[in-house]
Formats: C-alpha cells, sequence, structure tokens
C-alpha cells in the first residue's frame, strides 16, 4: 500500500496561491433605487483542478477557516473573513516562510489585512486617512509581485474618496 505524503502547502500556495486585495463595489440590487458600497476587502486564496477538491478540503481542514468552492471546473479554497485572516492565515505564514516575491506580496497583503481587521464594521468616511492611503499604497506595491496582475476596477474611485476624507478631516 503506498504512504500517503504530507500535504505541502507553502509549495502548493508559492505556485497555486493568491493573496488579494480589492477596493470593491457592491451594488445592492435588492433594495430600492440599488445603491452602491464601497470596500476593501482581502482574501487568500488557492486555485485546483475540480479533481483536486479534496485536497483543497485537506488545507481547510488544517488551517480551521475558509471555504472550499466548486465551479466552471475549478476548485477553489478561499479565506475572506478578516477575522480568519487575521487569526489563522497571518500566522501560518507568519510561522511557515513562502518563497521570494511570494513572501514579499504575503508580508505586503498582511499589512492590508491588519488595516482591514482594524476598520471593520466602520464606514469608510469614519477611517483615518493615513489607513486609507496606506491599503491604496499597499494595493498598488503588491501588482509587482503578481504574475498576471489584474486592472484594479475601483482604484479611481479609492483615490476620489481619500480626497474627499482629506477634505473632510481638516
Amino acid at each position: 500500500m503506498a504512504k500517503k505524503q504530507p500535504i505541502n502547502i507553502i509549495q502548493l500556495v508559492n505556485q497555486e496561491g493568491c493573496f488579494d486585495l480589492q477596493f470593491r463595489k457592491d451594488v445592492k440590487y435588492n433594495r430600492p433605487n440599488s445603491p452602491a458600497y464601497y470596500r476593501w476587502k482581502a482574501q487568500f486564496a488557492i486555485a485546483e483542478p475540480v479533481q483536486k477538491k479534496d485536497l483543497l478540503e485537506s488545507i481547510k481542514k488544517i488551517l480551521k477557516c475558509g471555504r472550499v468552492h466548486i465551479g466552471k471546473n475549478q476548485a477553489r479554497y478561499s479565506v475572506q473573513d478578516a477575522e480568519e485572516l487575521k487569526k489563522a492565515i497571518i500566522p501560518y505564514f507568519k510561522q511557515h516562510y513562502l518563497f521570494d516575491t511570494k513572501q514579499k506580496d504575503f508580508e505586503l497583503w498582511a499589512d492590508g489585512v491588519e488595516i482591514i481587521y482594524k476598520n471593520k464594521r466602520k464606514i469608510l468616511s469614519s477611517w483615518e486617512k493615513a489607513d486609507f492611503e496606506k491599503l491604496i499604497e499597499i494595493q498598488k506595491s503588491i501588482k509587482k509581485y503578481k504574475e498576471k496582475p489584474r486592472q484594479t476596477k475601483w482604484a479611481a474611485i479609492a483615490e476620489e474618496l481619500l480626497k474627499t476624507l482629506l477634505k473632510e478631516k481638516k
């Protein structure tokens, strides 16, 4: 009988993991006039072919957080809850060192998670200007560590909101 190999989470994350920081627009279609809300969101994710769903379920058990989703022939493990990111994911990757650019990506992202966690349940207009500014800076800096950086869809809105915060705080 073949011996089952232990899961090398670090190797998998170095190859397939993603530390994502976004400024997002959410539209509440079920409310009158479909109001839009903006927010900062962080997530950690690993995507694999659907055949490796069990591997991702095992990682979920090891890290004790997150969810596994199946869609478009892909299995995806993700952690999006700020509390889980701060209390499970960040400590794990501070204890288990990643390689080169992935480690730098993680460190910047972890700083962003700390800011989001500190400001959770606060409306954006009540955030400290420095926190908002730092997240914009982190989001820009993270791009250089990504293989395929995505266009930041709502970055201009984040910059405008920061200008508004600067005016209101004076």
